[in-house]
């Protein structure tokens, strides 16, 4: 697994990077498959005195692509929120792929009978 974690106007420290990386264990340990991690942290000043801290991560997983963002006064809860987010994300994937695979086996016709063994 390949982790990217960059600022955007922001120095990303060590405890930014620790903190950001404690908290994808969570993800990863829900699904396994993650190929790639991109992270940017983002400081936008919109006004005068109010900051907007922002998130954003793009996750590669085998089969599909995760961009999830969010917005915060804080950016130690926007990390969060974006975790939550993401974690939802995934295990809505999983149980999509989990499910697809017993599909099958759900529809077979129920008269199914084997075959007569000789006597």
């Amino acid at each position: 697994m390949n982790l990217t974690i960059s600022g955007h106007h922001l120095e990303v420290t060590s405890a930014i990077r620790e903190y950001v990386q404690n908290k994808l264990e969570r993800v990863t340990r829900h699904f396994d498959q993650v190929i790639d991690i991109a992270v940017i942290l983002t400081v936008d000043n919109l006004k005068e005195k109010e900051k907007r801290q922002k998130a954003e991560i793009n996750l590669r997983m085998s089969g599909k692509t995760v961009y999830v963002e969010s917005l915060s006064q804080d950016l130690y809860a926007a990390i969060d929120t974006l975790i939550d987010k993401l974690d939802r994300q995934v295990m809505k994937y999983k149980n999509k792929v989990q499910e697809h695979g017993h599909d099958a086996i759900k529809h077979l016709p129920d008269t199914f009978e084997p075959a007569a063994a000789p006597l």
